[in-house]
């Protein structure tokens, strides 16, 4: 499947540009200049660290130098060696060499020297070098809930009222059926925003949700002992299920409980200006059932029966109403397998819209496959279909997430079942690799995959080389995965981390509401933004100018730029698998 045509979600980037600079009006006296972007470091690296036993690598431009030394915290020279080969990188115009220090492994905080170049920025080593990211990562969606007030016990400075509560919305007419005509009201409480804006969809909660659960059911000691100071601690459930299960509570309201069809999302007519949630109070609707809603609905409703079902005691009879809700929704999709999502002419927000909805069949079939064992689903699931040319999953073609979870046999997954995805998962990380050794910035991203959202493509790739590495533990896999994090934390073009509030720099002014609204100069911490798109959709609405053209360096630390530095669940949600991945394998 091609990559959309339009933005991340499926919608015109004019029509964003429009609300977007409309919305920018109605800002008076808010923070909308850009920060000064900070210099861009001589040395890149993971500004958050290493794990001991981990690939440890830095960029360095080329300026003449070959050698390179690590300064322990008092100065002391504890390693040196030499410096990788200069190479460019097409993504960006730089001509660079790698420093490999990944025999240093004992824990402590240093810096990169090399002659004629300032000093790298500290880093640590350390065993839990990404536990913090890991937290702060699943706390964002924490922050991003609606219908939920959230107190300074849970959010500290940005505590702010409940916005949304969702408990009246309206059937728009593209969601009419017999049983709930347009304009009957339905309740359809809790969720996770989004994005920037703050509205819900199923087409992303799938994936993103998925992505959660995944995480759960492959890295359960660590995510058991992860605490995240959530509503619910302490109930009996690990917090990263909480926090999926508030959201995975709203996609279960979106499902017609006459039929099993899904709606498509539930939204104002157009994205609201830049406030805060409880100020937000336009009308709210749901729209349009269609197959891909359905099918990513079927898909995450039998993941959770499955990966919920061992804290049944804690709301019994959860897992089996999931199950039945997962199996409901498959039941409609068969039934009308060609509906595709149509935005209607009064609907502005995002689109999701997906024309080929194969990925979506294959996707559910493997879930409801790994969760009942029911034969019906097994040829569907285990059709590997798929194109060399796609590396990774993403909401418009999640038929990956499918080998994700049937690469490994377990009680309902056969070995001959899990046989049959293991080449083509083991195939796709072995091109992946094979870009990470070539790559001037030891990256598995082509230059094509500089686009909306670039930093989830990368950490997707990462995910897929986690799925291979279980499967067969090939250590380049697991390295490869190592330098996607490195990379969007720090190991990149513009040299900062692009997780808010983590890292020697990162992201002052992300495109959501909530950080620009709120009055507090620090964005929500946790997201992960986009990242560098050549693209450039919302040029047009910036009074700022990005800095390059170059793929690897169109990047905008501006709030104006929804194109490069919004933030999105869908790419949050491979950053929390990705680091629970290497804190739980590298060793």
């Amino acid at each position: 499947m091609t990559r959309p045509a339009f933005d991340r979600r499926g919608h015109r980037a004019a029509v964003v540009a429009a609300i977007a600079t409309t919305a920018g009006l109605l800002l008076a006296g808010a923070t909308a200049a850009a920060s000064t972007a900070p210099a861009t470091p001589a040395i890149k690296l993971n500004q958050l660290g290493f794990l001991p036993a981990a690939q440890k690598l830095a960029v360095v431009p080329d300026a003449g130098a070959k050698r390179f030394t690590v300064l322990d915290a008092g100065g002391k020279n504890v390693f040196e060696g030499d410096l990788g080969a200069p190479a460019t990188w097409d993504a960006s115009g730089e001509t660079v060499r790698i420093a490999d220090f990944s025999a240093l492994r004992a824990p402590g905080t240093y810096r990169l020297r090399i002659a004629g170049l300032p000093d790298s920025a500290p880093f640590p080593v350390g065993p839990d070098a990404y536990r913090e990211l890991d937290a702060g990562a699943i706390r964002a969606y924490t922050l991003n809930r609606a219908g939920i007030a959230l107190t300074p016990a849970v959010a500290g400075a940005w505590a702010r009222p409940a916005g949304h509560p969702d408990t009246r919305v309206e059937i728009h007419p593209s969601a009419a059926s017999a049983g709930r005509p347009a304009g009957t009201i339905i309740s359809s409480p809790k969720g996770w925003y989004d994005a920037g804006d703050y509205n819900k969809y199923i087409v992303n909660s799938g994936i993103s949700t998925y992505t959660l659960l995944a995480a759960y059911e492959h890295f359960p000691a660590w995510f058991d002992k992860l605490a995240l100071r959530l509503p619910e601690s302490g109930n009996g459930v690990p917090d990263l299920l909480n926090e999926a299960l508030w959201n995975l509570e709203w996609m279960a309201t979106m499902q017609d409980p006459e039929d099993g069809g899904v709606y498509h999302k539930l939204t104002n007519k157009a994205f609201d200006a830049m406030v805060m949630p409880d100020r937000a109070t336009a009308p709210r609707y749901v729209v349009q059932k269609n197959t891909a809603a359905t099918l990513d609905f079927a898909a995450t409703m039998a993941a959770a029966s499955r990966v919920l079902a061992p804290f049944d005691k804690q709301q019994p009879g959860r897992s089996a109403r999931y199950l039945a809700a997962a199996e409901a929704a498959w039941a409609w999709a068969r039934a009308h397998p060609q509906v595709l999502y149509q935005q209607p002419a009064d609907i502005l927000t995002g689109g999701y819209g997906d024309k080929s909805v194969d990925d979506e069949f294959a996707w559910a079939a493997a879930e409801l496959l790994a969760t009942t064992g029911k034969e019906v689903y097994r040829s569907t699931a285990l059709a590997a279909g798929g194109s060399a040319a796609q590396t990774e999953p993403g909401w418009a073609d999640v038929r990956m997430l499918g080998w994700i979870t049937l690469a490994r046999p377990h009680a309902q997954v056969k070995a001959q079942d899990a046989a049959a995805v293991r080449r083509p998962l083991l195939d796709n990380a072995d091109r992946l690799v094979a870009r990470w050794q070539a790559s001037p910035y030891r990256v598995s991203m082509a230059r094509k995959d500089f686009v909306w959202g670039s930093n989830a493509v990368i950490l997707n790739q990462a995910m897929m080389l986690v799925a291979a590495y279980r499967a067969e533990p090939r250590p380049a896999y697991l390295q490869a995965a190592q330098s996607a994090l490195d990379y969007v934390l720090g190991r990149n073009g513009p040299g900062i981390s692009f997780v808010t509030g983590f890292g020697t720099a990162s992201p002052m002014h992300p495109h959501h509401r909530p950080s620009e609204a709120d009055g507090i100069a620090a964005p929500v911490p946790g997201w992960l933004v986009g990242g560098p798109n050549p693209g450039q959709q919302d040029i047009k609405g910036c009074k700022v100018a990005y800095p390059s053209a170059l793929a690897a360096l169109s990047y905008l630390d501006d709030v104006c730029s929804y194109a490069s530095n919004e933030v999105a669940i869908n790419w949050n949600a491979p950053l929390v698998y990705v680091a629970a991945a290497l804190q739980s394998l590298v060793k």
